[in-house]
């Protein structure tokens, strides 16, 4: 049987450097992960670690894809949405003039967990896409 795929696509106003700083900073993602952050180095076979307020690990992954700074892939696991199986996540990033094209794509999800990833994407990414762009628009102002 095969396992739900999340697909999320948005356009962001900024570059493709930014956003791929704000995915793969450890004091960015505390930012708009509202539990914590990530933290890794982001090459390939490296550790990802999803630490919360508390500074528990909370999952655990491993860097499948890193090509800076257009694709990032990684598994992570959690026992509170992923059970057992590692779920994939992707993130493709391609710049469209002056906006950046997010397509984030989870994979592997069991039917209970596919609900509750999918609203904390959507939250995350929004979030995400709200700060970068507070922060340009900020900078045009000062």
């Amino acid at each position: 049987m095969n396992k739900p795929t999340f697909v999320y696509v948005t356009y962001i106003a900024t570059t493709l450097e930014q956003l791929w700083e704000a995915i793969v900073s450890e004091e960015f993602t505390q930012q708009y992960w509202s539990s914590g952050q990530l933290q890794s180095d982001w090459q390939v076979g490296s550790s990802v670690q999803h630490v919360n307020q508390d500074g528990e690990t909370e999952s655990i992954g491993e860097v499948l894809e890193s090509q800076a700074p257009q694709l990032l892939s990684y598994t992570f696991s959690s026992s509170d949405v992923t059970g057992t199986v590692p779920c994939h996540v992707r993130f493709k990033l391609e710049q469209y003039g002056p906006k950046v094209k997010l397509t984030l794509i989870q994979t592997a999800l069991d039917v209970q967990s596919s609900m509750t990833m999918s609203y904390r994407w959507k939250k995350s990414v929004s979030y995400l896409k709200r700060l970068l762009e507070i922060e340009d628009v900020l900078a045009l102002v000062a």
